[in-house]
């Protein structure tokens, strides 16, 4: 395997850190929706284990599943709501009568058709009603419980000692013996405001599990009784199920459900369930459980896998979905959500993103040596290749291309972008070239020289990076467009960065790349020219200070779409130019832009910090993000700013939008990471888009190549 390092005094640009195998299994979250038979529609109000499988009660019957098939029964009327007695028998409550599978009929007490909150059967003799005025208890006949009149009765339970508890709007009741007392009157605290929404038992029974509007908590049969808000990481309530298991809990709510064992986990959007409200839970097993809500059921199951199957499957979603023509970017959904209706489009970085994708097989070729990275890593080469040929233009790549009979879409962004034909008249190429394009050609074009070309595609390589950064210099450091005026982002001349006020964002970014694509045509070429402009810019104009403030932050507009173009430079000026004069402060730029993106736990910047630094730079945090970044590619609208556990910084992002002052889980976020902000609580596209994964698969590659995930 080819370890790229270089031996220099300021650093060791390959560091041996292992900090996971690539084969070691852990647990990711996975969902699947649970089809259920057209007869039961969609809205499941409850779900029961039986010997034979699951059961799910819907408002039009009961349906159980058994070796993959559903068989089911209707003719109850409507649902309002279903319990199950000391036998396990089931009892449907409709608008007037309750009613057991077996067919005994108990006649609803007059005045309560759809008032009923729940049902719990005490003894085979015993039916307890709660409702929205009241308690009732069936004994042969309906006696209401003078206690509660008025009072709404949310849930019904009762302890290992047989005492029975009662959650309701006016406090948390306990009857032992035949004495009830509202323990809001004696014992609860103030913050429960007297309301209670969710009962179960733990520890055998002797512990009870409540919920109230600001919390869950536990009074314990032994004394050590708990709570948990906000500050102890509840992300939302209130809590209306309760389902305790010997070691975890699932709490379900009216937006998503929260599983807690060692930490926190909320299941919340359209990438785990099809509504927010969540009407009941049901564990299967360990690791398999159901989540009822009006629009079916969702499975969530701990699937075991490893680094390397989750970049086999990023792989080949890549395969099936994104590749246009050699270029890889998202792929658009007809139907939100549904990955069949799948079509490609072109987009306005597709040159800079299929240079991701380069990277990835680049890295991937290295370490394993499969031809199929290596063909991969070809075709990505000849695509970014063919940006600059289609233009006519030398050293000018375009932002994406398609055949001349391809239906194009005209780009939405407010700086004007045209089409053109190739000079064969073969193909079309999209104008306006950015900074960005040029960022990640150089960068992706060197690891395919140094990783994965073979003779005649290295003197491509060099041909092609002689080409681009020559159009720049010669360009008196513009990137000229077809109209033979520069594009809107390709500037890196003196007079724009450091004198206009316009350029004082991209100063030390631009002056960073700048000085990268020099220090890289100079060691692919030898031309004197780039000798000659590097020093003009790092010696006169004071391109390499500037380049130590590449990373603007903290008061000054944070773009996180920009960190891309931050991080991808310092590979040329490490790999390239370490002798010269200045690379400590090469070396003091990626310190600064590593400290200032640490907070973000992006496994990108980890890894690219970490490789090129020769330190860990929280590679233990870069593997957890990878193992918890969903399989799930579709990109969700996740909502995020309702929730009590996330704090909320005062000050909005650049776009305006909330923001938390740390990131948002992975599972819990928005898919595309590493060129958005991952401390927005609101983000994602309705589902209406897939992405491609190549954020996992750089980091993972790149970290496999450097050792850091064996």
């Amino acid at each position: 395997m080819i370890r790229v390092f270089i031996s220099i005094t300021v650093i060791i640009f390959f560091v041996n850190y292992t900090f996971g195998q690539a084969g070691s299994k852990f647990h990711q979250s996975v969902k699947t929706d649970i089809i259920l038979p057209p007869a039961a529609g969609k809205n499941v109000i409850r779900l029961f284990s039986s010997s034979t499988g699951p059961v799910a009660v819907t408002v039009n019957g009961v349906f159980r599943f058994q070796n993959g098939k559903w068989s089911g029964n209707t003719g109850y009327g409507r649902l309002l709501l279903a319990g199950a007695d000391k036998q396990n028998d089931l009892w449907l409550v409709s608008e007037k009568q309750i009613r057991s599978e077996r067919g005994k009929i108990i006649p609803l007490p007059a005045g309560l058709q759809d008032s009923v909150l729940c049902l719990y059967w005490e003894n085979m003799q015993t039916l307890h009603l709660g409702t929205l005025t009241g308690m009732y208890t069936w004994t042969g006949k309906w006696n209401r419980l003078p206690q509660f009149d008025g009072i709404r009765v949310n849930d019904i339970i009762a302890d290992a000692g047989q005492n029975l508890w009662v959650a309701t709007n006016d406090g948390l009741w306990r009857r032992s013996g035949k004495q009830w007392i509202n323990l809001d009157e004696t014992l609860m605290a103030e913050g429960n405001h007297r309301n209670y929404f969710s009962l179960a038992t733990g520890n055998k029974g002797t512990d009870i599990i409540f919920s109230s509007p600001l919390s869950v908590g536990c009074i314990a049969g032994n004394g050590e009784h708990w709570i948990w808000r906000s500050t102890d990481g509840l992300p939302y309530g209130p809590v209306t199920k309760i389902l305790a298991g010997e070691s975890s809990y699932w709490l379900a709510t009216q937006k998503g459900v929260i599983h807690k064992d060692t930490a926190w986990q909320y299941y919340h959007g359209l990438r785990w369930m099809p509504a927010p409200q969540v009407n009941d839970i049901l564990l299967l097993d360990n690791n398999r459980t159901w989540i009822a809500t009006p629009e079916g059921i969702s499975e969530i199951r701990q699937e075991k896998t490893s680094l390397a199957e989750k970049a086999v499957h990023y792989d080949s979603i890549i395969d099936k979905r994104h590749n246009r023509r050699g270029l890889v970017n998202i792929s658009k959904l007809a139907v939100p959500g549904d990955i069949t209706t799948s079509h490609q489009e072109n987009e306005d970085n597709d040159g800079l993103w299929t240079a991701c994708y380069l990277a990835v097989q680049c890295f991937r070729y290295a370490v394993t040596g499969e031809a199929d990275a290596r063909e991969k890593a070809v075709r990505t080469f000849e695509a970014l290749e063919r940006l600059e040929t289609v233009t006519g233009i030398s050293g000018y790549p375009a932002r994406s291309y398609a055949t001349a009979e391809d239906k194009v879409v005209q780009s939405r962004s407010p700086h004007p972008k045209h089409w053109h034909f190739s000079p064969d008249g073969k193909w079309q190429w999209l104008d306006d070239t950015s900074s960005d394009e040029i960022t990640g050609h150089i960068y992706t074009l060197s690891l395919f020289y140094e990783l994965v070309a073979e003779s005649e595609q290295k003197q491509r390589v060099k041909q092609l990076v002689d080409r681009i950064v020559s159009h720049i210099v010669d360009n008196n450091f513009h990137l000229i467009d077809f109209d033979g005026k520069p594009t809107r982002w390709g500037i890196w001349h003196p007079d724009s960065l450091n004198h206009s006020p316009n350029w004082m964002y991209e100063r030390g970014l631009n002056s960073l790349q700048i000085l990268s694509f020099l220090k890289t045509a100079i060691h692919y070429t030898g031309k004197a020219k780039y000798e000659k402009a590097y020093r003009l810019l790092a010696d006169k104009h004071g391109y390499v200070r500037n380049a130590v403030e590449a990373k603007v932050f903290g008061p000054f507009e944070t773009s996180h779409s920009d960190d891309i173009l931050n991080f991808f430079p310092y590979y040329g000026l490490f790999r390239y130019g370490m002798n010269d004069a200045d690379s400590s402060l090469f070396v003091q730029s990626l310190e600064r832009s590593w400290r200032h993106v640490q907070s973000d736990r992006m496994p990108v910047w980890n890894v690219i910090a970490s490789a090129l630094l020769g330190r860990n730079c929280d590679l233990d945090i870069a593997l957890k993000e990878l193992q918890e970044y969903p399989l799930d590619l579709v990109d969700w609208t996740m909502e995020n700013s309702h929730r009590w556990d996330l704090r909320v910084d005062p000050l909005v992002d650049r776009v305006r939008r909330s923001q938390a002052v740390h990131p948002i889980p992975s599972p819990e976020s928005s898919v595309s990471r590493w060129n958005t902000n991952p401390k927005r609580l609101d983000s994602g596209r309705r589902g209406e888009t897939e992405e491609t994964g190549t954020y996992y698969l750089f980091a993972y590659w790149m970290g496999r190549y450097h050792g850091f995930w064996e």
